[in-house]
């Protein structure tokens, strides 16, 4: 694998990635002249199953500069290229088990086709940050309490 495009470094905080696959992308001409340029962004995107189908959704591949006349629209949906097995566990996994279709990293492959790691993923718990806030001021509170400062 060579040097990614681009990355969705929140996605490893945010899920528990179980499984990994490597998709191909359906792209324009103007789209692949954009990646070359090294200019896209899967921060905010996802991937949905709509039919038979797997689409990317929501990612930005900004237009090219020199092709005005025949750009593409920057987050229109982008079909994945997977094997059909591949496809039907996916599937599966989305609609039986609520699971997640996330895009992790963007890259050029070793024979130069844009592709896109996707991760099967479960939400994480989020965790309470009053219980760390409470902790925290009550550290504070002690620690006056102690020195003898009442903070009047």
């Amino acid at each position: 694998m060579t040097k990614p495009i681009a990355e969705n470094r929140r996605a490893r905080y945010d899920y528990f990635i179980e499984e990994t696959f490597e998709a191909g992308i359906m792209l324009t001409g103007t789209e692949v002249k954009s990646l070359r340029v090294g200019r896209a962004n899967i921060a905010e995107s996802y991937a949905s199953v709509e039919g038979r189908v797997i689409k990317l959704i929501n990612a930005d591949i900004p237009p090219y500069g020199h092709a005005n006349r025949f750009n593409h629209e920057p987050r229109r949906h982008r079909t994945l290229l997977l094997h059909k097995k591949q496809i039907e566990k996916l599937i599966g996994a989305v609609q039986r088990d609520g699971r997640t279709l996330i895009p992790l990293k963007l890259y050029w492959n070793e024979k130069g086709l844009a592709k896109l790691e996707i991760g099967l993923a479960k939400g994480k718990k989020n965790h309470d940050k009053r219980e760390t806030e409470a902790a925290r001021d009550w550290q504070r509170d002690k620690a006056r309490l102690m020195k003898g400062d009442r903070g009047d």
